[in-house]
């Protein structure tokens, strides 16, 4: 099975409500709000069924791509949005095979980059983060942290400490912040453990 067909199936398989990493509140919600404002365009990589691209269209941000594997996912969410989906720009592909032909103010991204087990993976995400965003522009990425589980989805992954996920990024990118992060909801959706960090595009 292919990565597309493994992630449809995960989506097709259980409500959102139901998969382990669903948050009925987004925990990265306060860093992107932090670090951008509503005419910021922002792109949420392997956006999936998450409802970040909900509160930041009630917010009024008016330039936001969505970015995923699985068209399933995708679906759910322009379900949920009705008219509102056609404000935002639907992007259905592997990230690893992604060929970006602007830039954004932000690149947000909870959950995918510990997906990316080998250094190799690595290096192409790095690589494209810093195509795509653009001069001074913020990269927020969260992953689990050290005593987060080894597997998520059936899949491997990788596990980071507030040091180790930002040094990946240099020195295309300048550490901001670091540190872990915390469900909104402490008795509802995901509680695993995760790191965060935010860091700035250099113009290396």
């Amino acid at each position: 099975m292919g990565a597309r067909e493994h992630w449809n199936a995960v989506y097709e398989e259980q409500p959102t409500t139901l998969l382990g990493w669903y948050e009925p509140e987004p925990s990265t919600l306060a860093l992107v709000i932090e670090y951008s404002t509503p005419l910021s365009s922002v792109i949420d990589i392997g956006g999936g069924d998450s409802r970040l691209v909900d509160e930041l269209l009630l917010r009024d941000y008016g330039e936001l791509t969505v970015l995923d594997l699985s068209e399933v996912a995708l679906d759910r969410v322009r379900s949920r949005l009705g008219d509102r989906a056609d404000e935002v720009d639907w992007v259905v592909t592997d990230l690893t095979s992604f060929e970006p032909a602007r830039t954004w103010d932000l690149w947000h991204d909870r959950a995918v980059f510990h997906f990316l087990v080998n250094a190799a993976d690595q290096e192409t995400y790095r690589a494209l983060a810093a195509k795509a965003i653009r001069p001074g522009g913020y990269l927020i990425v969260a992953a689990f942290g050290t005593d987060g589980p080894v597997e998520c989805a059936g899949l491997p992954v990788c596990r980071y400490d507030t040091e180790s996920l930002p040094a990946l990024f240099t020195p295309q990118f300048e550490p901001v912040w670091s540190g872990p992060l915390a469900a909104v909801s402490a008795d509802r959706g995901d509680q695993r453990p995760y790191v965060a960090a935010v860091l700035r595009r250099t113009t290396v």
